[in-house]
């Protein structure tokens, strides 16, 4: 389902942020030189652990590609597509506030575990992707709103084949960058299992029922 971005306004600031960034590394060349894309901001152990440069974590997010034009554009329209499909239908459905907690602590906490668990550079906003999978899931679960809507447990049927045959598919190519996605997914379904829900609003006024019994002196 493709939602307007117009209607998430969280969402279509960090895929604004995510081109910029793309563009970038075009004007900077480092999307065709893998060793100045890592230089630009990819998480590296010993630069963060080492040098004390924290603000990979972050910038990381921002980042696609694996130094080569076809891997860049791959990498980016799939992390694009997934905010426009999952993220927005997340904003939507549970708020910016909540949507913006999530992703980027989730972003954080997978580029930390890629540091820690990954020798080679890591980039791209999926660690974030999964950490909304995962809060997605137990949102739902734990919404007074949602989780007896048909709608939103059959999103979670989907959620659930796409986690697995992701990371299924993140353990047969080396390339991918499986602990960033299992370190996301595991923050976001801790917070979607804590953060606390919002009560469902009331009716709208057409759906409103009013009670105009006569009380027992005859006033209504």
């Amino acid at each position: 389902m493709t939602l307007p971005l117009r209607r998430t306004p969280a969402t279509r600031a960090i895929i604004t942020a995510i081109l910029i960034g793309f563009g970038y590394e075009i004007y900077t060349g480092a999307w065709t030189n893998p060793e100045q894309l890592a230089e630009l901001g990819a998480v590296i152990r010993y630069y963060i652990f080492e040098q004390g440069e924290y603000w990979r974590l972050l910038s990381a997010m921002f980042l696609h590609g694996d130094g080569t034009p076809q891997g860049g554009i791959l990498h980016l329209a799939l992390n694009v597509i997934a905010l426009v499909q999952i993220a927005s239908l997340y904003e939507l459905m549970f708020g910016s506030r909540r949507f913006l907690v999530i992703y980027f602590t989730t972003g954080i906490i997978a580029s930390l575990t890629s540091a820690l668990v990954r020798q080679g550079p890591s980039v791209g906003a999926s660690g974030a992707l999964f950490g909304i999978l995962g809060a997605f899931v137990l949102s739902v679960w734990r919404s007074p709103r949602y989780r007896h809507e048909r709608f939103a447990r059959s999103i979670v049927n989907q959620l659930l084949f796409w986690i697995i045959a992701n990371i299924i598919i993140g353990f047969q190519i080396p390339q991918i960058d499986n602990s960033a996605h299992l370190g996301g997914l595991a923050a976001g379904v801790l917070l979607g299992a804590i953060l606390p829900h919002r009560p469902p609003p009331p009716p709208p006024p057409a759906q409103m029922v009013i009670d105009v019994r006569p009380r027992e002196d005859g006033a209504l």
